[in-house]
């Protein structure tokens, strides 16, 4: 098989698979990156997320992540939901819903990578969700699957951008995608949206500013500067891609472990401050939410009510 013709049927076999969508790009280092991502790090824009800071040339290289890399697969997987929580109630990002995309996603990128093994015949690959220093919002621009936003989050003009991203990293020799527009216009409704100010400029969020990092990633105390500005947000945050225009169009996920506990939807404040460590196993068993832990949980949520929203 040529190619176009080993391409086509990859790009046919990811799309019978349930996965979103799916660009190539040609595996090799990432001249344009690097220095912006250099100036991030400098910045402290990583807060205490010091696993940032590693594998720097690997992050902007997959030569060195996977020896004979030739090409660099992107998929998006949606996970727009159908309902919403109710009101009354502390908020989690959507992506955490259902149950961790992390187990979910990939187990469809390892099934595809086992069907290229079988199809095309001696082919190494590695697939990855969050899995590895891969830099996806890049590698997922450059083959065309949107463009990074000024919130920095990978837009779609068809599907706005609520879904996840994964690679399939392999030394099989594909045709490449290409770049799409940058569709932000004069736009800047994520911006003005952002309660703590993290999008300090088009295009550049400080990480330590951020509410998913404050709420997950930050084990510390939360700084006393974000009372009153986390709006109710106990476990990331949606509030940019929220008032994005592109969003407006987005349909919901049809993955069925995606699909929240109804108990979740409708727990209110009263509940969420009320629940016990076994009941936040439970609730939460096999989702992305026990990342924060219950001690990480109830911060979050004592944080918020101890202060009035500015």
């Amino acid at each position: 098989m040529n190619k176009a013709t080993i391409t086509s049927k990859l790009k046919q076999q990811s799309i019978e698979l349930g996965i979103q969508s799916i660009g190539i790009s040609k595996a090799a280092f990432l001249e344009s990156e690097a220095p912006k991502l250099e100036q991030w790090l400098r910045d402290s824009n990583q807060g205490t997320m010091q696993w940032m800071e590693n594998y720097f040339d690997k992050r902007l290289d997959p030569t060195k992540l996977f020896e004979g890399a030739k090409s660099v697969i992107s998929f998006t997987y949606n996970y727009s939901p159908e309902v919403q929580q109710i009101d009354d109630s502390y908020k989690v990002s959507k992506y955490a819903y259902g149950k961790d995309y992390h187990k979910v996603f990939k187990k469809k990128l390892i099934a595809l990578g086992k069907w290229m093994q079988i199809e095309f015949g001696d082919v190494n690959l590695r697939a990855f969700v969050d899995s590895a220093p891969v830099m996806d919002k890049v590698w997922a621009a450059k083959s065309g699957l949107g463009w990074i936003g000024k919130h920095s989050n990978l837009i779609n003009k068809k599907v706005g951008s609520f879904f996840f991203i994964g690679e399939i990293i392999t030394d099989l020799e594909l045709d490449y995608d290409v770049p799409v527009n940058d569709h932000c216009g004069t736009c800047t409704k994520c911006i003005d949206a952002c309660p703590t100010d993290a999008i300090e400029q088009p295009y550049v969020v400080n990480g330590s500013k951020c509410i998913s990092y404050l709420t997950i990633e930050l084990k510390e105390q939360i700084p006393i500067d974000f009372k009153g500005l986390m709006n109710d947000w106990v476990f990331g945050c949606d509030i940019c891609q929220d008032v994005c225009p592109w969003n407006s169009k987005t349909k919901p996920h049809n993955e069925s472990r995606f699909t929240p506990k109804e108990e979740l939807m409708g727990f209110t404040k009263k509940e969420w401050e009320e629940i016990t460590e076994d009941g936040f196993m439970k609730m939460f068993e096999g989702s992305a939410i026990k990342r924060t832990g219950f001690e990480g949980l109830m911060r979050n949520i004592n944080f918020i009510k101890k202060a009035p929203k500015k």
